[in-house]
């Protein structure tokens, strides 16, 4: 157990990498070190299908000679002056980037005092997953209405980063994960209709009960049974929270500075303006406790900023890694992602503050009109905003979730649609992205 956890090896393999580079002839480098862990079971119809166990390390080393820069990674660090020298001669061999080059040391992460909890220390056995799965799926199996399982899962994994630069920067953090799937499938023949639930969490105590997830993911799937077709017209469409998260998976690839800097954002041209309701907040936090996302440096050493993406719904930022911000004449916000390669700027705990009233008042106030539960393919153009994705959910009628509704298409701009947005109270924090449930008045849904 402490052999996974103590990094001090690559910790050491980052550093020697950084200094190889140099002394080949580097004016700057720097070295990322990324260990994975992952175990997993997978049952379905109360037999084990599959447990896997996958564990390896990554170093990718990043050289630049003037405004000129090379990556080269391996899996298997033997030998740190080879893989650096070759990392040189691809560096004198590319183009130049103005924008090139690494973190300001300034920005650079001195002190490490915050307390982001990432770590569960727990690593469980395969049969303790095994059983999990299990749990899950037998109370899923037991919901009346289900006829077949589509499988359930269990899964812990470790992953982690090293990153040490030539400008003196060194840092290491790991976080763990638990997660937990079920997927049902309810009726017969050509009436089949399946769902699923899903749980992911930093520390296992907070993961919810198996049988929980599984019965969820039961009643789900039974109450889609026999769907009807709806109606095409303009109505008001509200998003279930598991699948308003796409919307602001929307919005940040729009904010995304790399988009900015190439001109293929709808939003380009919007900063400081108003592009939600006003009483709309949108917040990236990268130091939120137990936060999936939560990371105490970004992929180039600099220390996350937390800030309002949207404050009032007045666009106020975007987001930033040192390239991307020296070409829009910014400073980074500390929001380099990095698995490997180039940094690029990204969301990290991206979440969309609650409104007042409760979802069940939500929809009394809509009246009638479209609760979407499944979104179908990816129909969101960031350049033009145009917005248009299959869909499945329920009817609202009268101010009630009525009947099941599906082979549907939801569409229209992006723009217009963010400026009608309207959150409910029931903001719960299961993803890296959250939202609650979302309504939108004036939508195109094309049915029958």
């Amino acid at each position: 157990m402490t052999e996974i956890l103590d990094q001090s090896d690559l910790t050491d393999r980052a550093a020697s990498l950084v200094e190889a580079a140099k002394r080949a002839g580097a004016d700057a480098a720097d070295a990322i070190c990324v260990r994975g862990i992952s175990l997993s079971a997978e049952v379905r119809l109360g037999k084990i299908e599959e447990t896997r166990r996958a564990e390896g390390d990554d170093f990718t080393l990043r050289a630049f000679v003037g405004k000129r820069s090379a990556t080269v990674s391996a899996n298997v660090l033997a030998d740190p002056a080879e893989l650096a020298e070759r990392a040189v001669a691809m560096a004198r061999a590319a183009p130049e980037d103005r924008f090139a080059g690494l973190a300001e040391p300034d920005r650079l992460r001195r002190s490490f005092d915050d307390d982001l909890d990432l770590l569960d220390a727990t690593i469980p056995p395969a049969a303790e997953l095994t059983d999990t799965a299990l749990a899950a799926e037998d109370a899923m199996r037991a919901i009346e209405g289900v006829t077949n399982s589509g499988g359930a899962s269990a899964g812990w994994s470790l992953g982690g980063m090293v990153l040490a630069t030539s400008d003196g920067f060194a840092g290491a953090y790991l976080a763990s994960r638990f997660s937990l799937a079920a997927s049902a499938i309810a009726g017969s023949g050509t009436a089949m209709e399946r769902d699923y639930w899903s749980e992911m969490r930093t520390h296992r105590a907070d993961l919810a009960d198996p049988a929980s997830v599984g019965r969820k993911a039961a009643e789900r799937a039974v109450r889609r049974l026999n769907p009807a077709k709806f109606a095409t017209g303009r109505t008001t469409v509200v998003f279930d929270p598991r699948v308003a998260t796409g919307l602001l998976g929307s919005l940040a690839g729009a904010t995304n500075g790399s988009s900015i800097a190439r001109k293929t954002s709808f939003l380009r041209d919007r900063m400081g303006k108003a592009i939600f309701p006003a009483n709309i907040t949108i917040t990236d936090d990268p130091a939120r406790r137990r936060g999936l996302a939560s990371r105490p440096f970004d992929g180039e050493g600099v220390r996350p900023q937390r800030f309002d993406l949207i404050r009032d719904g007045v666009l106020q930022a975007w987001f930033l890694d040192s390239a991307t911000a020296r070409e829009l004449g910014l400073s980074t916000n500390g929001h380099a992602s990095r698995g490997g390669g180039n940094p690029s700027p990204g969301p990290t705990n991206l979440t969309l503050a609650p409104g007042e009233r409760s979802p069940d008042q939500l929809l009394a106030d809509i009246g009638d009109g479209l609760y979407v539960t499944e979104m179908i393919g990816h129909g969101a153009n960031l350049v033009t905003g145009d917005y248009s994705r299959g869909a499945a959910g329920f009817a609202i009628r009268n101010g009630e979730l009525a009947e099941p509704v599906s082979e549907i298409t939801v569409a229209g701009n992006l723009g217009d649609m963010f400026l009608r947005l309207v959150p409910a109270s029931d903001l719960e924090f299961r993803f890296a992205i959250n939202a609650p449930t979302v309504a939108i008045e004036g939508m195109t849904v094309a049915g029958q």
